[in-house]
Formats: structure tokens, sequence, C-alpha cells
């Protein structure tokens, strides 16, 4: 029951909010200051353990693409990237658009801050939502992850760190890693630490190198873990026949992945409860509205243009997908925390984050009007 309502991660962010909210400098100091010897608790949580978050999302994509699962042929694969190019082109237009008729000039530098989804959260709602393998869990899934590597570019790009300018050269890192896997497939090495080790660890270092968000890192390697030429719904659980390196990473972490996940909370969702301005609602409209908007309109683009939705993903799922990729939370925080230097703009942007989450309540009430059929 932990598992299936994600009690671990809405655990971790309530005391969070109450603990930066009680005493934030005691807070702030558990979560920024070196505590655990040369790194933070927050870096231990983002940049390590959320590797191997990532990590489980990939394998889930990579076998939704195997024949016999929700993405193949990988024609249905397009839909969520196109849908993706409305996730992050509609919040960025509803936001100038808004900006324009009730903001400031002062406030267009956070127009990046409603592009990303926050994967955990939107993964958590979604599984409430349609049930753990309904189509559209990988349909957001693919979404989700391109999102958010596009919206660490943006970052990379429009809101550098000029102490730690991004070092492109280094992706070849990246590349290595990718290669090593690829030779230890070719090789059909049966354990899926090698390549975690070897590949994710170059992966890891090119990213970190490169001063992009190393969190990303199994996403490049996971798919070279041998695997069922067929997808089989998961058959691994249900009667230990799918001993794959795939399923059994998989099978082996997720449930440290999914208890690990309070930690991710904990160190993502302390904000303190700021004074609310225009910034607030430029952000909440631009992940309400844009995010639904944007995904809805491309995915049903798509349709048209010849790239299918997966099966049992019509138009309301479509929707539904579109309003809970528009819970930004913890990954917006960040963004927020790079747009602004001003406190007052900077709280208020949070707090607009921050309220996205209200994006799982009305997709749960939404779920059950439209009477979305769950697949569990």
């Amino acid at each position: 029951m932990l598992r299936e309502f994600s009690i671990p991660l809405i655990s971790g962010v309530i005391v969070a909010l109450v603990w930066a909210n009680i005493s934030p400098e005691s807070y702030q100091h558990f979560d920024h200051d070196r505590n655990f010897g040369p790194f933070s608790f927050h870096f231990i949580v983002n940049d390590f353990f959320m590797v191997l978050f990532f990590g489980i999302a990939a394998a889930e994509i990579t076998q939704s693409c195997l024949p016999g699962g929700d993405l193949y042929p990988l024609r249905k694969a397009v839909n969520p990237l196109l849908a993706t190019i409305g996730g992050v082109v509609g919040p960025v237009l509803v936001y100038v658009v808004l900006n324009a008729l009730m903001g400031d000039p002062s406030l267009l530098r956070g127009w990046g801050i409603p592009t990303a989804t926050d994967i955990a959260l939107a993964w958590l709602v979604a599984s409430l939502v349609f049930g753990k393998r309904h189509p559209a869990i990988s349909f957001l899934l693919l979404l989700a992850i391109a999102d958010d590597a596009i919206g660490l570019a943006i970052i990379a790009l429009f809101y550098p760190d000029p102490n730690l300018p991004a070092a492109p050269q280094w992706l070849v890192l990246v590349l290595s890693g990718m290669g090593a896997a690829a030779l230890l497939r070719r090789g059909n090495a049966q354990s899926y630490w090698p390549y975690i080790i070897l590949g994710g660890g170059l992966s890891w270092a090119g990213l970190f190198m490169a001063h992009l968000h190393p969190a990303l890192a199994l996403v490049f390697i996971v798919p070279f873990l041998p695997h069922p030429h067929r997808e089989k719904k998961h058959l691994f659980e249900e009667d230990m026949r799918d001993l794959s390196p795939l399923a059994s990473f998989e099978h082996e972490w997720k449930v440290m992945v999914d208890f690990g996940l309070f930690l991710f909370g904990l160190a993502n969702a302390g904000v303190t409860f700021g004074s609310i301005g225009a910034a607030t609602w430029l952000v909440l409209a631009s992940l309400v509205i844009g995010k639904t908007g944007g995904i809805f309109f491309m995915g049903w683009l798509g349709r048209r243009l010849g790239y299918p939705l997966p099966s049992r993903v019509g138009g309301k799922e479509l929707a539904l997908v579109g309003l809970i990729a528009g819970i930004g939370l913890t990954v917006a925080l960040f963004v927020a925390g790079e747009a602004f230097t001003d406190p007052a703009r900077q709280g208020a942007a949070k707090m607009g984050a921050l309220m996205s989450a209200g994006c799982a309540v009305l997709a749960l009430a939404a779920g059950r009007i439209m009477n979305v059929k769950r697949i569990t």
C-alpha cells in the first residue's frame, strides 16, 4: 500500500514543507551544507539517487518500445516527442503573453520556469489516475524525460552559472559510456552491473563535468541492457520467466527507489511560504494552461499527421496527461532559483511552482468525472 500510493514521496514533501517553514535555517543547513563528507544531502539525493530513478523510468520506456509494448512500433514514440514540444512551447507562450498583459519586463526572465515536469510526482499521479499498466504511463514517462532534458538544456543555455559554464566537450564521456555498454551487450554480458558501473559511470562523469545534471546518466545506458525480443507486460514480476538484465535491474531496484523517494521529497520540497505576486500567477497559469494545452494540441496534431497515440489513449487521456505534466513543483523550484536573484520575485515564482501540485488534485477529480478506465 505504501508503494501503491507513494506514501514515502508524499511524506518527504510534507516533512520538508513543515521543516522549512518552522525552522528554515535548520532545513537549509541540513539540505545544502556539506554534512556528508564532501557532499551535501541535496547533492547526494539529486545527483546520485535520482540516477536510479531515471534509470527505472528508462527501463519502463525501453520495455514499452519492444514488440508488444505500448510504444511499438516506434512510430508511436513520435507522438509523445511531438507532445513534448507542445509541453515546452505552450507554457513559454502562455508565460510571455500573460506577462505582456499583467506582468512587467523584469519578470520575462522567468519564462523557463514552467518548461519541465516533475517526473517523480507526475508518475505517481498518473499511476493513481490511469493505473500502473495503462499505456498513458509510457506516453507520459517518455514525454517527461524528454522535457526534463530540454529543461536542463534551457538552464545551461539561458541561466548559466558564471562560475560553472557549460563544457560540452565532456559529453564525449557520455558517448564513451554508450559505446562501452554496446560492447558489453555485443559480448553478451548477462549481468546489469558492468553496464551500470562502467557505462553509467562514464555517462555520469561526462554530464557532471559538462555541468549538466548527471541524474540522466542511466537514460543513455539502460536501453543497451539485454532484454527479450518482445515485451511481456512485466512478466518477471508475475511468473519469474523474464530473467533478462533489463528486467532484473528494474525488479531489484524499483522497491528501493520507491521508498527512496522520501529523500527526494525531503531534499527538494522545502519551500518557505513567501509572498504571492504576479510571478506566482504567471508560473501557475503557464504550467496548468500551457502544459495541458500544448501537449493536447501537439498530440492531436501528431495523430492527424499519421503518428498514432498508444492504444487506449484518446482525447480525454491525452488531456489528462497534459494536466498531470503541469506538475512542475521541484524542477520548477530549481529553475526559479536560477531565473531570479531578487528574493521577492524568486519567492513569488516558487509559490507558483509549489501551487502547481494542485494539478494532481485536478487530474484525480477529472479522471473520475471522465470515467477513465484504470489498468492495474
